[in-house]
């Protein structure tokens, strides 16, 4: 489960993940942050007082639009990707790739494979 040291690792990991299941298929916050919790094992777990916001800023931003559905008897607020929000997707998903693809190469030593050395 993330904490509150995680929480400058993770910056904008969550706007990816919400992102990335929403170009899957529509759903509403609860359902993302439990499919997000469920996924990685309880290893990310952001609360809907993370969700909510970025699903609220997303939308303003024309990345996502929402419409009120009933699911399983309840009124809830269901979002679905834009064109905007894939174009969003897209480059978060390079930026997000690169990143981890560097810090690999950090965490794995020099490209000869050898330990980096300062």
């Amino acid at each position: 489960m993330t904490n509150r040291k995680d929480n400058d690792f993770l910056n904008g990991v969550p706007e990816l993940l919400i992102l990335r299941l929403l170009a899957r298929q529509p759903m509403y916050g609860y359902e993302l942050v439990q499919t997000i919790r469920l996924t990685s094992d309880d290893v990310l777990a952001f609360g809907e007082g993370c969700i909510y916001p970025i699903l609220h800023r997303l939308e303003s931003e024309g990345c996502l639009a929402s419409r009120r559905e009933e699911v399983a008897g309840r009124n809830r607020v269901v979002y679905r990707l834009t064109q905007a929000g894939r174009k969003r997707l897209e480059t978060a998903t390079a930026r997000w790739e690169g990143i981890t693809a560097a810090v690999g190469r950090l965490l794995g030593g020099g490209s000869d494979g050898s330990p980096f050395m300062a």
